[in-house]
């Protein structure tokens, strides 16, 4: 497992979910009344709660204001017509403000694992098809042995309209590849709605593999926090705050995501990517899994238990 790869708030922040809670709050402040509302109407509809018992790994309920570190499974969804889709991707953040840090794990999409509700061993992001967000949460707190409490669920069809609601994305790219049409040189370049889906779903032709596609996603995402945090952007907010509705679901309230911007800021500004390296990919009957080892896993879950505990 390496873990080495600090970000500074300036240059990165955990991927939709603090987004919403760290940009777009701003937003009202500059705005006030009527940013405010149309925040707030904006979060009422993403606001989707699931029937979950309570996790037997989480003793007390969180309270935001007394600074209790949470988590927050990200899932980005490939959502097809009369079908319920896959999790695309799936990206598990602590957050503990005592500690003042973040600790991000991206878990590749074929790892084999147990499927909470299920009884079977699959791939992870079956887990959604199975059983949706839920299932997932399950299955993902299972994997790392720890409480998963809340999610934050990206519609990646719909991605394309948040990418277009900031008026396109800046990115660095490291890898020259061509994909569904679109050529991605590799330096710095500007993309629109399209062609950021397309550049963030590729896979195959990368030989890194998730883990190539995962980078690529982050940087997606970099950019849209960055657009949207210009001043230029402020202007478009309704539209903004229209294509996250349509597209981004999580059980945070709008009173919750307040109460994370005012009392976990500290935490943004020490974000720690841990990624798992010696997983290997394996075939059983005839189907691709990747595997982590249980020495690896072991280390996972002991750094994420660790940094959900207070001092």
């Amino acid at each position: 497992m390496r873990a080495n790869k600090h970000i500074s708030k300036k240059k990165k922040w955990p991927k939709v979910l603090l987004a919403i809670i760290g940009l777009f709050i701003i937003g009202g402040a500059t705005y006030g009344y009527t940013i405010y509302n149309s925040l707030n109407d904006a979060v009422e509809t993403m606001h989707t709660p699931i029937d979950r018992e309570k996790s037997d790994k989480r003793e007390n309920e969180i309270k935001f204001k007394n600074k209790d570190p949470f988590s927050v499974l990200l899932l980005g969804v490939d959502e097809r017509e009369n079908d319920t889709g896959r999790s695309d991707s799936m990206i598990v953040l602590t957050v503990n403000p005592e500690h003042q840090s973040v600790k991000m794990l991206s878990i590749p999409r074929d790892t084999l694992t147990e499927i909470i509700g299920k009884g079977i061993k699959d791939k992870i992001n079956h887990a959604y098809a199975f059983g949706g967000v839920g299932m997932s949460m399950d299955t993902v707190e299972n994997l790392l042995d720890i409480p998963i409490d809340y999610y934050v669920q990206i519609n990646m069809d719909g991605f394309e309209d948040i990418v277009n609601s900031v008026g396109g994305v800046t990115v660095n790219n490291d890898l020259n590849f061509s994909y569904q049409g679109y050529n991605f040189p590799e330096g710095e370049l500007t993309l629109s709605g399209k062609e950021a889906l397309a550049f963030s779903r590729m896979r195959k032709e990368d030989p890194r593999g998730d883990f190539g596609r995962q980078l690529r996603q982050r940087e997606v995402i970099q950019g849209v926090i960055q657009e949207g945090a210009s001043l230029s952007s402020l202007w478009n907010f309704d539209n903004i705050f229209k294509a996250l509705g349509n597209n981004v679901k999580t059980n945070l309230t709008f009173e919750e995501m307040v109460d994370i911007q005012k009392h976990y800021k500290a935490a943004s500004k020490d974000i720690e990517q841990i990624q798992i390296e010696n997983g290997s990919g394996t075939k059983i009957d005839g189907i691709y899994y990747y595997v982590i080892p249980d020495e690896e896993l072991s280390s996972i879950q002991e750094t994420l238990k660790n940094h959900m505990e207070t001092k």
